[in-house]
C-alpha cells in the first residue's frame, strides 16, 4: 500500500510561494480558496521509478521480450541422458511388479497348455506319430508355432491393454528412419548382429580352449530339427517361417518388449538387459548353448535399448535364426554331415 499512497500524494509546492502564503496567513487573508492554485492530481503523470538502475532495466526488458513458448534445453541429468546416451534411458512402465510377474507366469502356462492341446488334437486330425512324413512334420511345426505365438501375444496384450494408453516406446514397431544414427532400427540391427557374431565367436574359442569335453547337444533345438533341414523345399520354407518369423516376433516381444522393459522400472537398463538375456537363455532349455544364447540375448537387449524399437531385436533374431537354417540346408545339400558339424562346434 505504500506505493499507491505515494502516487496519491500531491507534489510539493514551490518554495518561492511560501513567503506569500505566510504573509497571507498573517493578515488573515488565507482562506480555503487560497489553496486552489496548488495543482493536485489524483492521476499523476507516470514517472520513472527512482530506484531502478540500468541493470534492473535490462532485466525488465529481457522479461518483456521472453517467449514462454520456447522450449529450453535439457537442464536435468535425466533429460540430458535421454539426448546423450539413449541406450541407458529407461522406459516409463505403467504397471507394477505384480502385473509383470503374473504376466510372465501366464505366458509360460499358455505356452505349455497350447502345446498340450496341439498334441491331443493331432491324433483326431489323422496325424499319427509313425505315419507322418517330413513335410507334414514341418507343416505341423509351423502350425504349432503359429498357435503358440498367437496365444502368448494375446495374453500379453490382453493384460497390458488395461493400462492403455501406453507410452509410445512400449511395444513399438516403427518402420520410419531405418538408417538414422541415433535410433535407426535397421542400422542398429546390423551393428547388433556384428557384435553378437564377434562375442559368440570369442566365447566359442574360449570354451574350446578351457574345456576338453564337447557339450552334449542331443536336446538342442537344431539337433531336433536336423531331419527336416534340407529334406524338401516345403520343409525349408516352414523352418524359415518358424525360426525366422514367428519365433523372433514371439520371443522378442516377451523377453525384450515386456520383461526387459518392465525390469527397467526397478533396475538400470544394462542390468535389465543382462537379466532378460539370462532368462532368455534358460527358457530355451538347452544347457549346452547357454553361453551363446546369453550373449545373443545381451546383444538383442542392448540393441533394443538403443532404439526402443522392437523391429531392431526382431531383425537381428530373424537374420540369426534363418541364416543358420539356410546355411545348414546348403551344407546338407553339398553332402556334409551337419550333425557332426554341430557336435564339433
Amino acid at each position: 500500500m505504500v506505493s499507491s499512497l505515494f502516487l496519491l500524494r500531491p507534489p510539493p509546492a514551490d518554495l518561492r510561494a511560501l513567503p506569500k502564503l505566510a504573509a497571507s496567513r498573517s493578515h488573515g487573508l488565507l482562506s480555503r480558496r487560497s489553496v486552489l492554485p496548488v495543482r493536485i492530481s489524483l492521476f499523476p503523470e507516470p514517472r520513472r521509478p527512482p530506484f531502478v538502475g540500468s541493470e534492473k532495466r535490462r532485466q525488465l526488458a529481457f522479461a518483456c521480450f521472453y517467449n514462454t513458448k520456447e522450449k529450453l534445453g535439457p537442464t536435468s541429468p535425466e533429460k540430458a541422458l535421454k539426448v546423450d546416451r539413449p541406450i541407458l534411458q529407461r522406459w516409463d512402465v505403467p504397471w507394477g511388479w505384480q502385473t509383470a510377474t503374473l504376466t510372465m507366469i501366464a505366458c509360460g502356462v499358455s505356452f505349455v497348455l497350447t502345446g498340450l492341446v496341439e498334441a491331443s488334437v493331432l491324433p483326431y486330425l489323422g496325424f499319427q506319430g509313425g505315419e507322418v512324413s517330413l513335410e507334414e512334420k514341418a507343416e505341423i511345426l509351423f502350425a504349432g508355432q503359429f498357435a503358440v505365438t498367437a496365444v502368448v501375444l494375446g495374453v500379453i496384450y490382453g493384460i497390458t491393454n488395461s493400462f492403455r494408453p501406453l507410452p509410445d516406446d512400449i511395444f513399438c514397431y516403427d518402420w520410419k528412419d531405418p538408417f538414422s544414427l541415433p535410433k535407426g532400427w535397421l542400422l542398429w540391427a546390423g551393428i547388433g548382429l556384428v557384435g553378437a557374431l564377434i562375442a559368440i565367436a570369442l566365447a566359442g574359442v574360449a570354451l574350446t580352449t578351457f574345456s576338453d569335453e564337447n557339450p552334449q547337444r542331443e536336446t538342442d533345438a537344431l539337433i531336433r530339427l536336423l531331419p527336416l533341414i534340407g529334406s524338401s523345399s516345403v520343409s525349408t520354407a516352414c523352418l524359415v517361417g518358424v525360426t525366422g518369423v514367428l519365433a523372433p516376433i514371439l520371443e522378442e516381444t516377451v523377453f525384450r518388449g515386456f520383461l526387459m522393459v518392465s525390469l527397467t522400472k526397478w533396475v538400470p537398463t544394462p542390468v535389465s538387459v543382462l537379466i532378460s538375456a539370462a532368462v532368455f537363455a534358460i527358457a530355451h532349455l538347452t544347457p549346452g548353448e547357454f553361453p551363446q544364447l546369453f550373449l545373443l540375448g545381451a546383444a538383442l537387449g542392448f540393441s533394443y535399448a538403443q532404439t526402443h524399437n522392437l523391429l531392431t531385436p526382431i531383425t537381428i533374431h530373424s537374420i540369426w535364426n534363418s541364416g543358420v537354417i539356410l546355411l545348414l540346408t546348403f551344407l546338407q545339400l553339398q553332402g556334409y554331415d551337419i550333425r557332426e558339424l554341430l557336435q564339433a562346434s
